[in-house]
């Protein structure tokens, strides 16, 4: 044990704590049972030894990453139990979902030491994993977004913003410093390169983008969903296809016919990727059972996939629609509107557009045009940016 101790503590020194992320102040940190889930390179591992560093007494706090060679030749359990017996009170284990058979020895780890807090962080389809043990009335479960445009604003400008509500963002009370910076340009960088927290890192942003999304689609997916190397390559092509065709209206038949994927496992596939955070579904507004079957329109989960994956440029109305659906989803119920207009969020209705004027949606109740091209809210049009400062 005494190796994962000094990798811990190496890993704790060098993290920084000048920006932590929105998650950190919402998570429950007292529970005794913890999962934070989220797609690859969102900043999971980032948010944990943060929280440790600032929050926790090291000595009796312990970080370790599930795919250690330690856990070659030891189990998670007896890693646990060894912890807890020299004075630990607060394990962390990252990516939970490289270790087999995890989620029995979590459960016993949460009954027979009742002492010891867990905190685990894993991929966002961890629940695709089948016959693990149900973790569901013990744990407190977190899923952690990407960068926002707020936070993108607070990493590359080095400033503090604060975040606003649905309400605040419609009636234009976002501040901003217009005095220092220009917000259109700076939201054109973040749509290509600023949702991943990796953006960092790399001059070759896109590239690593591209093997993140071969490693999901290739080895994650698969391995929860027990597919063999020919529904996996299925798969790597559906989500081609909808990269190409964005906003993709699902025809199944046609789907079946040019993938060769059976039209009973064609929404097997699709909920596969929405699991992985790479596509959005949209549908229909409807009651009763018919809202959970229509899908009216399928994104890519961010516009920093269409560059990624497009074959060109990427289509702008596209990614207007695409980034207004990042900013809410998971914070707002999102449905296609039955009128002229594109969404309806609550009491809501948005029309998503460029050059277009408010006219359109004149007789419709609480409806407001989202621009791009707009720096200032005006009446009923709203800059598309200010919504990136929902959280």
């Amino acid at each position: 044990m005494n190796a994962l101790i000094e990798t811990y503590r190496l890993l704790l020194n060098r993290v920084s704590t000048d920006f932590v992320r929105y998650l950190h102040e919402k998570i429950n940190w007292e529970n005794r049972l913890i999962a934070i889930l989220g797609a690859r390179g969102t900043g999971k591992t980032t948010l944990i030894l943060q929280h440790i560093k600032m929050s926790d007494e090291p000595n009796t706090s312990l970080y370790v990453t599930a795919d250690d060679f330690y856990f070659t030749t030891h189990r998670l359990f007896e890693l646990a139990k060894e912890f807890y017996q020299n004075g630990g009170k607060k394990l962390y284990i990252d990516e939970i979902h490289k270790y087999d058979g995890w989620s029995s020895e979590i459960k016993n780890i949460y009954d027979l030491l009742p002492d010891l807090q867990i905190i685990y962080t894993g991929s966002s389809i961890l629940d695709l994993e089948q016959g693990g043990a149900d973790l569901s009335r013990r744990k407190v479960e977190y899923h952690l977004k990407g960068l926002s445009f707020r936070e993108y604003l607070c990493i590359t400008l080095q400033k503090q913003f604060p975040s606003y509500t649905l309400e605040e963002v419609i009636n234009g009370k976002v501040e901003f410093p217009y005095a220092e910076h220009r917000p259109l340009a700076l939201f054109k960088q973040y749509l290509k390169v600023g949702y991943y927290p990796f953006f960092l890192e790399s001059d070759d942003y896109l590239l690593r983008l591209k093997s993140v999304l071969k490693q999901v689609v290739e080895f994650d997916i698969p391995t929860f969903a027990k597919m063999n190397i020919t529904s996996s390559a299925k798969l790597k092509k559906l989500l081609y296809v909808v990269a190409q065709s964005v906003p993709f209206k699902p025809n199944f038949s046609v789907l079946e016919r040019e993938l060769g994927i059976s039209r009973n496992i064609l929404p097997d596939y699709l909920m596969y990727l929405e699991k992985a955070q790479l596509i959005t579904m949209i549908r229909e507004k409807a009651t009763g059972i018919k809202a959970l079957q229509k899908i009216d329109k399928i994104y890519l989960n961010n516009p920093n996939l269409s560059y990624a994956l497009a074959d060109g440029e990427p289509n702008i109305g596209t990614i207007r629609e695409n980034i207004f659906i990042q900013f809410l989803q998971d914070l707002y119920p999102i449905l296609s509107s039955p009128t002229q207009a594109d969404f309806e969020v609550n009491d809501y209705t948005f029309e998503i557009g460029g050059k277009k004027t408010s006219q359109q949606i004149k007789a419709i109740e609480n409806s407001y045009l989202v621009k791009d091209d707009i720096e200032y809210a005006t009446l009923r049009e709203i800059p598309l940016w200010m919504f990136g400062f929902l959280y």
